[in-house]
């Protein structure tokens, strides 16, 4: 378990495989995601579909 703290009240993006009430700070909010949908909220600042952003490309 990593030492990231989120402020009370605000949200993160994780891929970890463990969460419970406090887990990135008193008050945070985390938000099991894939990789892919981790990457589209870094990319877009905010928690996001990544298939808008993957839209044309062949994977």
């Amino acid at each position: 378990i990593n030492g990231d703290v989120v402020p009370p009240g605000e949200r993160c993006a994780s891929t970890t495989n463990r969460n419970f009430r406090g887990r990135q700070g008193p008050g945070a909010r985390t938000h099991l995601m894939s990789p892919a949908m981790v990457a589209a909220a870094a990319v877009t600042g905010r928690l996001a579909d990544v298939r808008p952003l993957l839209a044309g490309h062949r994977l």
